[in-house]
């Protein structure tokens, strides 16, 4: 990731699906960023937010290549 990239939303769901793109993420050479506001707030003392409200980002020269690996694994 370059430091002039910026961070781009690729996808929110559930843990399941976000734990699967993740994984195939980084195998790609990707570092994704996720970002669970739930478990956050619950962490921090106080509940907000959904929790299969995930988010996961990525830089934006690698957002490309990850929605190739979202699409492959949205189209199993």
């Amino acid at each position: 990731m370059d430091k002039q990239d910026k961070i781009v939303k690729l996808f929110t769901g559930e843990d399941i699906m976000i734990s699967r793109l993740k994984h195939e993420l980084e195998t790609a050479g990707i570092n994704p960023l996720v970002q669970d506001g739930f478990k956050q707030g619950i962490a921090a003392g106080f509940g907000g937010g959904v929790p299969s409200a995930i988010d996961i980002f990525v830089s934006e020269s690698d957002f490309p290549k990850a929605q190739e690996i979202l699409k492959a694994i949205t189209e199993e």
